[in-house]
C-alpha cells in the first residue's frame, strides 16, 4: 500500500478515489476523520490521505492523478448525452453518470 495524495479538502480526495476507483484501481482513504484531531495534531497531519491498495497499480494511478491535476482549467464541458454543463474537474456527467470522451 502506497500513499498517492494528501489534501485537505476532503471532497478532492473522494472525487479522485472515484475516478481511480472506476478504472479499476483499488484505493483506501487514511485520515479521513482525523479533522478533529487539529491543534493537537499538526493541521496537515489531519489532513486526508489517498492510498493505492495494490503497490502494482500505484503508477498508473500516479499517471492518472498527474493527468487530472495537469489538465484542470477554468471552463467546462457539456454532456454529449444530457446536454448538463459540467465543471472541467469532472470526467463523469454529474447528472447522468455519461463520461467525457
Amino acid at each position: 500500500m502506497k500513499k498517492l495524495y494528501t489534501h485537505e479538502n476532503r471532497i478532492i480526495i473522494f472525487n479522485l478515489r472515484n475516478v481511480l476507483e472506476d478504472k479499476g484501481i483499488d484505493t483506501i482513504i487514511m485520515n479521513e476523520f482525523a479533522s478533529g484531531g487539529a491543534g493537537d495534531l499538526a493541521t496537515f497531519d489531519t489532513w486526508p490521505e489517498l492510498w493505492v491498495d495494490n503497490d502494482r497499480q500505484f503508477e498508473q494511478a500516479d499517471a492518472i492523478l498527474k493527468s487530472i491535476l495537469d489538465n484542470r482549467r477554468d471552463d467546462y464541458w457539456f454532456c454529449r448525452s444530457c446536454q448538463e454543463k459540467n465543471d472541467s474537474s469532472f470526467e463523469i456527467c454529474w447528472n447522468c453518470g455519461c463520461s467525457s470522451e
